[in-house]
């Protein structure tokens, strides 16, 4: 119900306008991430001008948005209190080298690993924690530096803006196309607080985005191991959190849009963005899902959105301050309240009692860790859990059916994958001591899948040795045969049936 209305062509009219319309409301997210991070102002302006720039140029994601996050800006707050902004331009370029690296070894496909309850606790997660930053702007400050909730007509009228703002963006796309509607909602909010002199917080009252062209400058920070000690453990954590926003963020936007970004040039691009900020004094950034959003669901497909964007946003620093600053930020408010209710996914209230509990124990699990820390624990944690729970699932399929063969021995045909989680059970499957002299072992229906597998089936071997029995081994992968050490002789080899596959493991003898 409350979905943007999504077009599906690519023009250069769309990109430009959807561009604008993204520029606009990067101006107070920028803002207010660099009073995150402790920096100022222009830093985190600088960085989203930047960064996206020269993603939207050289990235894997066409029409995605990229600039300074509150992601990244949580982190940095402790490496700027602690040693100043100059090491923080320093951990800048060192990140954007981390991920170019990550780009070039093609890391980058390893978001696949990413199951989906994941991915639906990613966005539903951002989607909150979207909606709570929103909340700061109900939010006044008095002469003594009190912060206290808006009250009375103050608040009132906050409210009818941000509604008004909605209003306009849900209702506009049925009557035309010819305009994006948060651009439209932007401009009639602004126009009906200016005409009416209506007394409402404005985009100049968080901070003056008025400056010049950002200058080259080398991070002026002594080139030694102190240094690096430093900034190194800072540029990891910057790092993996850039690029696991981006690359989730890349595969939101090529659901909508069903299309396929480029996951490891995405990452080089960030570095490259990364890079080029730090040397540039910006607070560097990532994607950002809720500007990628507007951008997307406002006709913004091509690479030109984004840099149109990043040009608006540089044009409102150079010659533009002052009318930015007169935006009020209820209509900002409204934009992105309308993207909340657009990036939550509200189908997955439905299928909580559908889908497997433990499914549905991640998904909720990584939306809340989410919101109490980040995105990139958040992930982490849920791809953890998710291993963990599919390990211990294959682990209590590991059975065996227990026949006869025509000379009396005993066959245990094995079913189910051979791996460290299934160990145990295979080892208790056996009973040697009770076992004929002569026993098969078929893997026709199993898979060895890692070296802990093979371990397993070295040590049953040996378990049968030490009794002078003689066990057979069939249907094993000729990979297998060849990593097998102990067993290596009781491998009977069948090569019409024996199944082709390969063990996780370096184990080459």
């Amino acid at each position: 119900m409350f979905e943007f209305h999504i077009r599906k062509a690519v023009s250069m009219k769309a990109d430009i306008l959807s561009g604008l319309t993204v520029a606009l409301a990067l101006v107070p997210e920028a803002v207010a991430f660099a009073f995150v991070a402790g920096v100022h102002p222009l830093v985190g302006l600088y960085a989203a001008s930047m960064v996206g720039l020269i993603t939207a140029i050289v990235g894997g994601r066409p029409g995605m948005i990229s600039g300074a996050t509150g992601a990244l800006a949580v982190v940095m707050v402790a490496l700027v209190a602690d040693h100043g902004v100059e090491y923080l331009f320093a951990t800048v370029v060192l990140m954007g080298l981390i991920q170019i690296t990550a780009g070039a070894l093609r890391l980058g496909k390893y978001i696949r690993m990413v199951p989906h309850p994941v991915m639906l606790g990613f966005v539903n997660g951002l989607a909150i924690v979207i909606f709570l930053a929103q909340l700061s702007q109900f939010q006044v400050t008095d002469a003594l530096g009190v912060t206290s909730w808006m009250t009375g007509t103050q608040l009132y009228l906050m409210l009818g803006l941000v509604a008004l703002a909605m209003a306009v963006i849900r209702y506009l796309p049925k009557l035309t196309e010819a305009i994006p509607a948060p651009l439209a909602a932007i401009l009639a909010v602004t126009a009906l607080t200016l005409g009416f002199g209506l007394d409402t917080r404005t985009v100049g009252d968080m901070a003056s985005i008025a400056g010049g062209l950002p200058q080259f400058h080398i991070p002026m920070v002594d080139l030694n191991l102190e240094t690096l000690t430093i900034i190194f453990p800072y540029a990891i954590i910057l790092a993996a959190i850039g690029l696991i926003e981006s690359l989730l963020t890349l595969t939101v936007i090529d659901e909508m849009t069903d299309t396929r970004g480029r996951g490891n040039r995405e990452c080089v691009g960030q570095g490259m963005a990364n890079v080029v900020t730090g040397f540039f004094g910006g607070m560097g950034g990532c994607a950002m899902i809720g500007q990628s959003m507007i951008n997307v669901n406002s006709g913004g497909r091509g690479r030109l959105s984004g840099v149109s964007a990043a040009l608006f946003l540089a044009a409102f620093i150079l010659f533009a301050s002052q009318l930015i600053e007169m935006i009020p930020l209820a209509a900002l408010v409204g934009v992105m309240m309308m993207v909340v209710l657009g990036t939550f996914e509200w189908s997955s209230f439905r299928i909580l009692n559908k889908i497997p509990r433990a499914d549905a124990f991640v998904l909720i699990l990584v939306s809340g860790v989410t919101v109490f820390t980040d995105l990139a624990i958040a992930v982490v944690v849920g791809v953890i859990v998710s291993a963990l729970v599919y390990a211990w699932g294959n682990a209590t399929r590991m059975h065996a059916r227990i026949g006869s063969n025509d000379a009396g021995g005993k066959v245990y045909e094995i079913e189910g994958p051979l791996f460290f989680g299934s160990v145990q059970s295979f080892r208790d499957l056996f009973t040697p001591d009770d076992d004929p002299d002569d026993v098969v072992v078929d893997f026709k229906n199993s898979r060895v899948a890692d070296h802990s597998g093979l371990e397993a089936i070295d040590a049953l071997a040996e378990r049968y040795a030490k009794r002078n029995k003689t066990l057979h081994l069939i249907h094993l992968s000729p990979e297998c045969r060849k990593l097998l050490h102990r067993a290596r002789d009781l491998v009977e080899l069948n090569v019409v049936e024996d199944p082709q596959y390969h063990v996780a493991t370096d184990d080459l003898a």
